[in-house]
């Protein structure tokens, strides 16, 4: 009976990332920054609704998105749309068999053949595109 209950981990245990390797954080980016991005689209549609209330209010509008929290807000933006681009083709290709090795034999320990050295390297290029295009987007937001 202990031996039970010391195995509820509850969400701790579903998002520790050392239990389960890169592709748990792979999958939380994933959700997470799908989610940013779904925000974002409200917020941008709201924002861009702003027009139909004349010249005046599109200008205050358009202040808010000119300040550094404005700027930092982008660069995340930026981030989350080209990790949840180049992780979903990823996961995409992976659906359709590339690059994912051949089944084999299932034997204990059981070993996923989908999570292979190729698939954790698309995640790392996958963070990698994500923090580089941050990068270059905080030197144009923020390069005067």
């Amino acid at each position: 009976m202990a031996e039970r209950i010391t195995n509820r981990e509850g969400l701790r245990g579903m998002a520790n990332p050392t239990r389960y390797g890169i592709e748990r954080v792979a999958y939380w980016l994933q959700r997470l920054s799908g989610l940013g991005l779904l925000a974002y689209l409200i917020g941008h549609i709201y924002e861009t609704s702003s027009i139909v209330n004349g010249k005046v209010a599109w200008d205050q509008m358009l202040e808010l998105t000119q300040t550094t929290q404005g700027h930092l807000i982008l660069t995340l933006v930026i981030g989350m749309c080209v990790f949840h681009t180049a992780n979903g083709i990823r996961v995409m290709l992976g659906q359709g068999g590339i690059g994912v090795g051949k089944p084999g034999q299932s034997e204990y320990p059981y070993k996923a053949a989908s999570l292979n050295y190729k698939q954790r390297l698309c995640i790392w290029v996958s963070i990698a595109l994500a923090a580089l295009a941050m990068m270059y987007g905080m030197a144009v937001l923020f390069g005067d």
